[in-house]
């Protein structure tokens, strides 16, 4: 796969040291402002639900990818109806970082 710019709003180091492994790449942002001019945005919905939303609002192009709770289907709902292009289950996610961006 092509380097593409990918932010991730992930909090947890565990998470980021397996991104950071799957995505060599892969920048860390702290406020919506961190994502100007990336191409995928991957969002930990446990930390920042809200964030969707703000990263659509933000931008149309971005494709926002979202990981959380499999037993969180509220959270997976609301991520899906503010603008995430992808909701998956923290699980599936992290089997295939790299597929889950394509």
């Amino acid at each position: 796969m092509r380097a593409v710019d990918v932010v991730a709003f992930v909090d947890d180091l565990m998470d980021r040291s397996k991104l950071s492994s799957a995505l060599p790449w892969v920048r860390f942002g702290l406020a919506v402002g961190d994502a100007d001019g990336a191409d995928v945005a991957i969002v930990d919905l446990t930390r920042h639900g809200d964030l969707p939303r703000a990263l659509r609002a933000q931008s149309t192009t971005v494709r926002i990818i979202a990981f959380g709770p499999h037993v969180d289907t509220d959270g997976a709902a609301r991520a899906a109806g503010d603008g995430a292009d992808v909701v998956l289950p923290r699980s599936r996610f992290f089997r295939d970082p790299v597929a889950a961006i394509a």
